[in-house]
């Protein structure tokens, strides 16, 4: 008999009054939670059957949504900006302050993410390393062209130059017509691609550095990458990785063997048993 699993929703505000509604999958007795950040353009209903398969085995999810994308009250445009500084420094914690109101915080924390969702899960922690007790990455890694195989980083410093022009020029980016992340806004994707040139996570008006707060983490660091997935391979995690020196890191690449699925960027969103029962079998974990 499966456990049972509370499904709920939980309203979460920003400072400058931008909302959005937490999913969230809560067994009767969870050993942790888990605040998801998702993928580029990818909206938080899309992790449903990963927080529910977490949940069966005792963690409290909680799907984190992105500025302009599913429940978000906002869309980006002309004239509707943002960046990474409003995602790390007031929608992330609105969702941790979420999550508090709603569990008790003694219960250990992880921070996790996919994709870029895995890159700012590392940021917030290097900004704030007492918001969580361990950091989960699932096909993440960081954009930086350089830390890409052949022959597909042969392309990607023209892409990642033309996107943020496109962005500029329409005043957002039309991801949904051109086939990459959602309609995103454009001082976002000038930080993103500003990361992919650079390989450093320099935001504009933050009083930290991300760079070197990574550097100064501790928590555990669970990661895991499939092996065809071009957007995230194992060496652009070993970069990502790479910024966090002090963590106890353990990192696996699932083959279709492992996941039990196809091993992409996106298959294991709806067979995720493989990625959840690797993740809660580390110990230290959280």
């Amino acid at each position: 008999m499966r456990p049972a699993i509370a499904e709920t929703e939980h309203e979460a505000t920003a400072a400058d009054g931008h909302a959005w509604r937490l999913l969230a999958r809560l067994p009767a007795a969870p050993t942790r939670t888990l605040l998801w950040l998702p993928a580029l353009g990818v909206a938080a209903r899309h992790y449903v059957a990963f927080a529910d398969a977490l949940a069966r085995r005792g963690v409290a999810v909680f799907l984190h949504e992105w500025r302009g994308n599913g429940s978000s009250d906002l869309r980006a445009g002309r004239g509707r900006d943002w960046g990474y500084r409003e995602l790390l420094e007031q929608d992330i914690p609105a969702s941790q302050a979420a999550v508090d109101r709603v569990l008790p915080r003694g219960l250990p924390r992880v921070l996790g993410g996919h994709s870029l969702g895995g890159q700012l899960a590392c940021c917030r922690l290097a900004l704030a390393p007492t918001c969580a007790d361990a950091l989960w990455l699932v096909a993440s890694g960081a954009p930086y062209w350089r830390a890409y195989p052949m022959p597909i980083k042969a392309g990607l410093p023209l892409a990642y130059r033309f996107l943020p022009w496109l962005a500029g020029v329409r005043g957002f980016l039309p991801g949904r017509r051109i086939g990459f992340g959602g309609n995103e806004a454009a001082r976002l994707i000038h930080d993103w691609a500003r990361t992919a040139l650079s390989g450093r996570y320099t935001v504009d008006g933050l009083a930290q550095d991300p760079e070197a707060g990574m550097a100064r983490l501790t928590q555990p660091v669970r990661a895991l990458v499939l092996s065809q997935d071009w957007m995230a391979p194992p060496s652009s995690l070993d970069f990502l990785l790479g910024k966090l020196p002090a963590t106890d890191v353990q990192a696996v690449c699932f083959d279709e063997r492992a996941a039990r699925t196809r091993a992409d960027h996106y298959a294991w969103m709806k067979a995720p048993d493989a990625v959840a029962d690797w993740l809660l079998a580390q110990d230290g974990s959280a």
